[in-house]
């Protein structure tokens, strides 16, 4: 991995057999970025997507080994129990520009894939709401 800080953006580079969420969680806590936005493109070599089914309020997970580009890799930064929290969606694509998308839980660069994070000043916890079942941001 390699990257550059312009301002409150960081451009990230990472390199076949990173794993994006793991690198990105360390990334965070080496920089203390607390809250922010995160975007992306790239190949890889595997992913893990999920749909999270209300009804059960567990996720429901698909994996994908092969050759894929990541259209789109969009989420956000905050944090749970003082350590990052990434809530990131992906859209990847096939040969055949078949698409899968969205929870990303695990994806492992293949060649390259270009990351954008925005530190927003501040920082937003999350805290497990037993409504949903979901990690949700506390904004109060």
């Amino acid at each position: 991995m390699d990257y550059k800080k312009f301002g409150n953006t960081y451009i990230i580079r990472m390199d076949r057999e990173e794993e994006i969420i793991q690198t990105l969680k360390i990334f965070c806590t080496e920089h203390n970025i607390r809250l922010g936005w995160v975007s992306g493109i790239g190949a890889i070599k595997s992913a893990t997507l999920g749909l999270f089914r209300t009804s059960t309020k567990k996720y429901a997970a698909n994996e994908f080994a092969g050759e894929y580009e990541i259209s789109s890799l969009t989420g956000n930064i905050s944090e749970m129990d003082g350590k990052p929290y990434l809530h990131i969606h992906a859209t990847i694509s096939d040969i055949e520009q078949k698409t899968f998308g969205g929870h990303l839980t695990s994806a492992v660069v293949s060649a390259v894939a270009e990351i954008v994070i925005g530190v927003i000043e501040g920082n937003a916890d999350r805290t497990f709401d037993e409504n949903t079942g979901l990690n949700i941001l506390n904004l109060r």
